[in-house]
C-alpha cells in the first residue's frame, strides 16, 4: 500500500484489509525507536549464529553465545525474534504445537501498558528469566508490586516448570497478605496458564491479567527489572531481589 498509495483508494484498501486509516497513516509516519533498531541489529546477529551452527541452536544456546560475546539478552526476546524470522531449530517441536483453545480460557489485558496503582498490593506483575552461571543455567521467577516497585516474591530452580511461579507467588502472598481482588499480570506462558496456577489464583481470590502474544511492552516493568538483573554482576544480583 505504501508503494502504491498514489494509485490506490486508501479508504477502500484499508476496509478490505480490516485496518483503520488512522493506523495506516500512523504507520507511514512511524520512526524507528531505539528498541526497533536494537531488534533489527540483534535479529541479524541471531540469524548469523543460527546459520553458523546449521540450524541446530535454539534460543537458549544462542543466548549463551551472545552472553559470551558480552551481549546479555533475555531468552524470551531471542525466541520472539526467531519466530518473527521463521527460524525453527532442528529437532524442535514448536512448529507442531497445537493449543486447545476451547480448554484454555483467555484473560484480558487489564493493565494495557499502564503500570500505575493507588496503593500497594493492588497489582503485581510477574515473569520468568534465566540466570547463566558457570555450572548451569538457573531460572528465576519474580513478582513485583506496581505501586512500590518492590520485589514481593521470587523463586529459583534449575527447571522452568509451573511449580517455579507457584513458589514465587506463595512467597509473595505469605509476606504481603494482599486483600481479595489483587490483579496478577503475566505473559501467556504455560507456567501461568496452567491449571495449578489458575487454581491458586482463584483460591487466593486474585484476578489474572495477561499480556498480548509477542508484545513485551505489555509487561515492560518486568522487562526493565530483568535488564537490571542481567547488568548486575553474579556476586550481587541477589541483593537486587532483596531491595
Amino acid at each position: 500500500m505504501k508503494e502504491h498509495q498514489d494509485s490506490l483508494n486508501i479508504k477502500k484498501a484499508c476496509k478490505i484489509l480490516n485496518v483503520s486509516r488512522a493506523g495506516y497513516y500512523k504507520f507511514l509516519n512511524h520512526k524507528q525507536s531505539k528498541r526497533d533498531i536494537e531488534n533489527q541489529v540483534l535479529s541479524e546477529e541471531i540469524k548469523r549464529i543460527f546459520e553458523e551452527h546449521k540450524g541446530r541452536y535454539g534460543s537458549l544456546r544462542i543466548a549463551k553465545v551472545l552472553t559470551q560475546k558480552g551481549l546479555n539478552v533475555n531468552r524470551k526476546r531471542i525466541s520472539r525474534l526467531m519466530r518473527l524470522m521463521g527460524l525453527c531449530p532442528k529437532g524442535s517441536r514448536y512448529r507442531y504445537k497445537k493449543y486447545n483453545q476451547a480448554n484454555t480460557p483467555e484473560h484480558p489485558n487489564l493493565l494495557n501498558q499502564v503500570f500505575k496503582s493507588n496503593t500497594k498490593n493492588q497489582i503485581w506483575v510477574g515473569d520468568i528469566t534465566y540466570v547463566p552461571t558457570k555450572k548451569r543455567t538457573l531460572y528465576l521467577a519474580v513478582f513485583i508490586d506496581v505501586f512500590s516497585r518492590k520485589v514481593v516474591g521470587w523463586a529459583m530452580d534449575t527447571k522452568m516448570k509451573g511449580q517455579l511461579v507457584i513458589n514465587a507467588f506463595n512467597q509473595a502472598y505469605g509476606k504481603e497478605q494482599p486483600k481479595p481482588g489483587l490483579i496478577v499480570h503475566t505473559d501467556q506462558g504455560t507456567q501461568y496458564t496452567s491449571g495449578n496456577f489458575q487454581s491458586l489464583l482463584k483460591a487466593r481470590k486474585s484476578i489474572h491479567s495477561e499480556s498480548r502474544k509477542g508484545n513485551p511492552y505489555d509487561n515492560a516493568l518486568m522487562e526493565s527489572f530483568y535488564r537490571t538483573i542481567i547488568m548486575t554482576t553474579s556476586e550481587n544480583w541477589w541483593f537486587v531481589l532483596s531491595l
